[in-house]
């Protein structure tokens, strides 16, 4: 009976390591499957991560080249702008020396007309433009001019001259 002990043990132990066996190879073939999706997700993930860098990367040259071509834009832009208050501040000075050379003219034409004549036509000009010609004549020519003009036009050029330049309607300043 020993041995049939012996024998029944001994098949039953057989039995349960072929089982294990299969369970073993059952779950390592398991295993490597998953390992292969692993690997295919690994794989496809280190792609997708490789794909993104390259496009962060071309992303990044597009911006740098943008903010270089604005950077130039704005220096040029600056430039022109210094460039135009240069011309501005060159034109306002020309524009005065034409203005002294017309006012100087103007002067030098009534000074050498007659009072009479002078004061009509001044006695016809806004209150503003008479005080203006008046007010760059010599105090001997404005009292001779204004000897001969109207009492009330005379009144009010010698009130816009009072104000003092620059005459313009109202005496506003001009903008």
């Amino acid at each position: 009976m020993r041995r049939v002990w012996i024998l029944l043990i001994a098949s039953f132990l057989y039995a349960e390591t072929i089982d294990c066996t299969k369970v073993f190879e059952e779950r390592k073939s398991e295993l490597l499957k998953e390992i292969e999706k692993i690997d295919e997700a690994r794989q496809s993930f280190e792609a997708l991560q490789a794909a993104t860098n390259t496009l962060f990367e071309k992303q990044k040259n597009a911006l740098n080249e943008k903010e270089t071509a604005l950077a130039k834009t704005k220096e040029e832009i600056l430039a022109k702008e210094k460039q135009i208050a240069l011309m501005l501040e060159e034109n306002k000075k020309l524009l005065a020396q034409i203005e002294a050379k017309k006012n100087d003219k103007l002067d030098e034409t009534y000074i050498k007309m007659k009072d009479a004549a002078a004061a009509a036509i001044i006695e016809k000009l806004p209150v503003h433009e008479g005080a203006a010609i008046l007010f760059g004549l010599p105090p001997k020519k404005l009292s001779q001019i204004m000897a001969k003009m109207d009492p009330q036009i005379a009144s009010e050029i010698t009130q816009s001259l009072k104000k003092g330049p620059p005459f313009v309607e109202n005496n506003q300043t001009k903008e």
